[in-house]
């Protein structure tokens, strides 16, 4: 080697100080974390909605309901779970007549409701929208005035009650015990007839939401194999509505059970629901322990009962 040239020198390795290796990883880490953390960021304003306004008052309700006492000496916690047994003893009837009421006018929303849906779904064309409003405009009414309404409809003398005595409606509903001579104010009829029409909407647009998905060359290809229209129906068009039937059923049914003001203003004290029993209880007797113990009983039959129908309907759609 001659003094002019360099000795070799190996290339200096890389700084181990160096970030650049980390910064990918760590980068990509926090942002898995965020798009983790997302959806539950999204879920908290729901969570905590449902936790102060359903949890924490089912909570106290519960504590009510096992504690002994008066108003004047104050309701303490003694664990008496007597009081559920007391009340569906005492109460059991109104109890009874609250799921045959809401069975009943159930029914009847599902044989007005879904010709209606189906009318809508497939047949209106541009009226749809117009027929969806008429279907919802009687919500944007108060309740209360809905119902004070039917008194007017089915008050005594009336046409309404004259045309259905003239048609012979009114002997089948009094050998089935729901009215009482020529009226039909104050029996348990008129409370069903309320609740059907109050209700009849939460029955109509899940049944029109679930027929209006129905894709309507189902219907051509089960025509053009010969089938009657009635067979289309049976074989295609009812089974694939049964998750708007299940959800409609289930939307009228619910509230319907716990429903108190029709039984008030269209009926009498032989008409009473679990719900006016509850009302009563809370605000004019002041037994808040039974009132609460009821309240319990109600949501238990219900919940049991939904359960039972959600599981022979068997519609996988309506829980996905």
């Amino acid at each position: 080697m001659t003094a002019t040239e360099a000795p070799y020198a190996a290339p200096a390795p890389p700084s181990r100080t160096a970030p650049d290796s980390a910064e990918p990883g760590s980068a990509g880490r926090g942002a898995a974390a965020r798009q983790y953390l997302v959806p539950y960021g999204l879920l908290l304003p729901g969570v905590l909605w449902l936790l102060v306004f359903f949890a924490l008052p089912m909570v106290y309700q519960a504590s009510t309901s096992v504690q002994t006492g008066s108003l004047e000496e104050g309701f303490q916690v003694t664990w008496h779970f007597a009081t559920y047994g007391e009340a569906l003893r005492e109460y059991y009837p109104q109890f009874v007549r609250s799921l045959l009421y809401a069975g009943t006018a159930t029914l009847l929303c599902l044989l007005l409701g879904y010709p209606l849906a189906y009318l809508v779904a497939f047949k209106a064309g541009r009226r749809r929208g117009l027929l969806l409003v008429l279907v919802i405009a009687p919500s944007f009414t108060s309740f209360l005035i809905r119902t004070l309404a039917w008194k007017t409809i089915l008050a005594d003398g009336g046409t309404v009650v004259g045309l259905l005595d003239a048609l012979h409606v009114l002997d089948v509903t009094r050998w089935l015990g729901w009215t009482e001579g020529s009226r039909v104010l104050a029996t348990p009829m008129a409370v069903v007839c309320g609740l059907t029409y109050n209700f009849l909407p939460f029955m109509i647009l899940p049944l029109y939401a679930s027929l209006e998905r129905i894709d309507g060359r189902l219907h051509e290809a089960a025509a053009d194999l010969y089938a009657r229209p009635v067979t289309v129906f049976r074989k295609v068009t009812f089974p694939l509505s049964t998750p708007g039937v299940v959800a409609g059923t289930l939307l009228t049914f619910i509230p319907a059970s716990g429903d108190y003001v029709n039984a008030e203003l269209l009926g009498s004290t032989d008409t009473k629901m679990v719900g006016s029993v509850i009302q009563t209880q809370f605000l004019r007797v002041l037994d808040y322990p039974t009132a609460a113990a009821l309240s319990f009983i109600l949501m238990a039959a219900v919940l049991l009962l939904v359960t039972i129908y959600i599981r022979r309907a068997g519609t996988e759609e309506l829980v996905r």
